[in-house]
């Protein structure tokens, strides 16, 4: 057994029966030689972009009978954009499933890319803006008793969002507000005794722009703040996408070594991986086939669970450029997830493992 694979003092079947019970409880990661499956999806709506929490009831329930499989965690955003309360409605439905949910805390005006936040910057959080709401929002967390897996700052080595450091002061001072803005949402939830809440640090597998300062250990806030850490490593993302087309094993030797450098004994999650169905010389369901044999030969034994980025979005005016990374549109695809789930049933933990500290 790895040293990212200590069982703690005391681990329990995480059943519905202890949703409400009291104390500081974890998800543990599963036994030695099993992996968790999350979920994340987003079905495109009629005359409405996605908004990335849409996912329903019906969705997970369709998701689990297609593929004949059980997923411990469903992944959704919290965008500040909408709302700044707790998401206490679908928090509920989805432990009523027995699950975990896990939240993107997206604090940003919109869902805009490649540019500065306008209202939720580094420096205005910083600046102790947002106080009250965040700590409303972590008593309402508190309340809701059961245990939360959260994110906040997703893939800041990425220049696509706005806490990346490019739209925070740059090289000299971006990374750094970035850890100090991590640090702060976390003690002042800490400080409202939401322990309920379970921090993930969620890297991208490279850095845009690629540049010493943009390295993603940069960003890390420490190990005291953040009780795993998480990966996102896509094939191409568009039908036209030219660049990222290498294999999931490529991403995963290029970033893993990095990430249990700079974070050891962390338990990785692959909260984000997919391929777009249509792309003309990269397979879907060959490319999810190596990723998934590779994820359950546990080559990369600090790997806790994998989660694929079921969505749908239009790129341009053109239907035929639209991105699509829903495994159930794809014949193959479906094919694929089936029956390597199948093959490992007895490597896939299918409920959360509660950890009594």
């Amino acid at each position: 057994m790895s040293r990212n694979r200590i069982a703690p003092p005391l681990v329990v079947t995480f059943l519905a029966a202890v949703f409400n019970a009291h104390g500081a409880q974890r998800i543990a990661p599963p036994p030695a030689g099993k992996l968790y499956q999350g979920l994340y999806f987003d079905e495109p709506v009629a005359n409405r972009d996605p908004t990335e929490h849409d996912v329903t009831a019906a969705n997970v329930a369709r998701f689990e009978r297609s593929l004949g499989t059980k997923t411990v965690w469903v992944f959704f955003s919290d965008n500040w954009s909408e709302s700044r309360k707790f998401p206490a409605a679908t928090c509920a439905w989805i432990r009523g499933l027995g699950k975990v949910p896990y939240i993107r805390l997206m604090l940003r005006s919109d869902v805009e890319q490649n540019r500065a936040e306008k209202t939720f910057s580094l420096a205005n959080i910083l600046a102790g803006k947002f106080d009250e709401d965040l700590r409303a929002w972590a008593r309402a967390a508190k309340a809701f008793g059961s245990p939360i897996l959260i994110e906040w700052g997703t893939e800041p080595n990425g220049d696509w969002f706005s806490w990346n450091g490019k739209w925070n002061g740059g090289a000299k001072e971006g990374p750094r507000r970035y850890v100090e803005a991590h640090r702060h949402i976390v003690d002042l939830m800490h400080g409202e005794g939401a322990d309920n809440l379970q921090w993930i640090w969620h890297v991208n597998w490279f850095d845009v722009p690629e540049a010493k300062w943009n390295r993603f250990e940069n960003y890390y806030p420490g190990d005291d703040y953040c009780a795993w850490v998480a990966l996102s490593a896509y094939g191409p993302l568009t039908p036209r996408a030219f660049d990222g087309t290498e294999s999931f094993r490529f991403k995963m030797e290029t970033a893993y070594p990095r990430l249990t450098k700079v974070a050891p004994g962390k338990p990785i999650v692959i909260a984000e991986f997919g391929c777009d169905i249509h792309h003309p010389k990269v397979a879907a369901s060959e490319w999810a086939k190596s990723a998934l044999e590779d994820l359950f030969s546990h080559r990369w034994p600090a790997v806790i669970g994998f989660c694929w980025w079921n969505e749908s979005w239009q790129n341009d005016d053109h239907k035929k450029n639209d991105t699509d990374m829903i495994i159930l549109h794809d014949g193959g695809l479906t094919k694929v997830f089936r029956e390597q789930l199948a093959k490992r049933a007895d490597a896939v933990q299918e409920t959360p493992i509660l950890s009594v500290q």
